[in-house]
């Protein structure tokens, strides 16, 4: 069995597209379940499936808290997360799995 790590998460429609931030605590299976649009709900209608950003954390309430924080942000702040560590917007999926 897979050992499960809580993280934080963002995905994009494309390069600064629309944005989805989550939390999970087996982000390889979430991830999967967005490209494959298995849960319908707001990644599914607007084609949000690029994985562009990830936070692991020890803990799902640190992972949480972060993710609350991070949907409180401004829209250029996101972008500006997202261009840090992925300039490219590079779809981060083959890297986590």
């Amino acid at each position: 069995m897979r050992e499960r790590h809580p993280a934080v998460y963002i995905l994009a429609s494309g390069v600064c597209g629309t944005l989805y931030i989550g939390v999970t605590s087996d982000l390889p299976q979430r991830i999967w379940q967005h490209r494959n649009h298995c849960v319908p709900g707001f990644s599914d209608a607007y084609g949000v499936t690029r994985l562009v950003w990830y936070e692991v954390h020890e803990t799902m309430e640190s992972a949480i808290t972060r993710e609350k924080r991070l949907k409180g942000w401004n829209r250029a702040w996101k972008l500006r997360l997202v261009r840090e560590v992925n300039p490219e917007w590079r779809d981060l999926y083959e890297e986590i799995l």
